[in-house]
């Protein structure tokens, strides 16, 4: 699975590249850190799902959803925050799944072989 990295902070970037990159079948293809860079990205690499900081800056989160679903409507996105509260909205606007930033690696790679199999409820 191709994964584009997408939050404004170069740590977490890094840290999402090192545990992902150990995975076997994930391949990171590309990162951005503001919204204006986004779309150009997903063009530019063709990834089959974004990691996607639900507070990254430029656009409100769920515009950026609209456009991306508008424009590529088989790529998945996985929100992912600080701030657990923003699960409903990520949810609400569209994403395929929500992962806390303070939840254990597990959980994001748990969530990744799902979204990536389809086998999200």
């Amino acid at each position: 699975m191709r994964v584009l990295l997408a939050d404004d902070q170069s740590k977490v970037r890094s840290a999402l590249r090192l545990l992902l990159e150990q995975e076997p079948g994930l391949s990171v293809v590309g990162e951005v850190a503001e919204a204006e860079d986004l779309l150009a990205q997903v063009e530019a690499t063709q990834p089959d799902l974004v990691l996607l900081d639900w507070e990254l800056p430029g656009l409100r989160a769920d515009d950026r959803l609209s456009v991306l679903r508008t424009l590529y409507p088989r790529l998945k996105v996985i929100a992912l925050s600080g701030q657990p509260e923003a699960r409903r909205a990520a949810l609400t606007a569209g994403a395929d799944a929500f992962v806390s930033k303070g939840e254990p690696p597990e959980r994001l790679l748990t969530t990744l072989r799902a979204v990536g199999t389809g086998s999200t409820g």
